[in-house]
């Protein structure tokens, strides 16, 4: 009897135990479920999403390429439209930056300056100023205007963009603004800066003969 009475409260206290968790548990668990269906079906979401952004990148490049070998303008249409396609739909990732700078590059081959100028200003506005991305597409901006004869806006440009790893690019291409605009001096201060970012003139012999056309200016 002893025993009985032993499992009817052993029976008696999981009841009671139950009545007073029993919902919170069934509530933690099907929460706990429903987490990891979430996140899987999210993690689902993303890899549908970057295999779609990757495939409209790789028709845009192949557009791109076509509108460059062919000088095809209906090719040329393609990629604006694959470009604006992924910038809309595909806005926070690499995949729509590069398309812009894709995009760019193709206009400038198109003499579309407009819409490189476009293209650039997307890419350096939709990426923080320290991404890599951002610094190549205000490179190229920079280039874009001393080629519209816009050297001051250039030289601007150059004199505020924190280049980090493209420090020696930049260098040398504000020396290429100053010449331009006659001021020997300081170009050849910005291609001696250069070839120190670039770690020296064995690296960058192409880079050197700019530097060394200057010398008489230097002093």
């Amino acid at each position: 009897m002893a025993e009985l009475r032993t499992e009817e409260e052993q029976i008696n206290a999981l009841k009671n135990w139950w009545n007073e968790n029993g919902k919170s548990l069934v509530l933690g668990v099907a929460a706990a479920i429903a987490l990891v269906v979430g996140w899987q079906a999210w993690q689902t979401r993303q890899e549908q999403r970057a295999a779609a952004a990757s495939v409209l990148y790789q028709n845009l490049s192949e557009a791109v390429q076509l509108a460059s070998v062919q000088a095809d303008d209906s090719q040329y249409a393609t990629a604006k439209h694959l470009a604006e396609q992924l910038k809309q739909e595909h806005e926070g990732t690499a995949y729509a930056r590069f398309a812009a700078l894709a995009l760019a590059a193709a206009a400038v081959r198109q003499e579309d300056y407009a819409q490189a100028s476009t293209e650039l200003d997307w890419a350096i506005a939709a990426a923080d100023e320290t991404d890599d991305i951002s610094r190549v597409a205000t490179l190229r901006k920079a280039a874009l205007l001393q080629q519209q004869s816009e050297e001051q806006a250039a030289v601007t440009l150059l004199k505020s963009l924190d280049a980090g790893t493209f420090e020696a690019e930049r260098q040398e291409l504000l020396g290429d603004v100053l010449k331009a605009q006659g001021q020997s001096q300081q170009a050849f201060a910005a291609y001696e800066a250069a070839l120190e970012a670039a770690g020296g003139e064995q690296l960058r012999p192409l880079l050197k003969m700019k530097r060394d056309d200057l010398v008489g200016a230097s002093s």
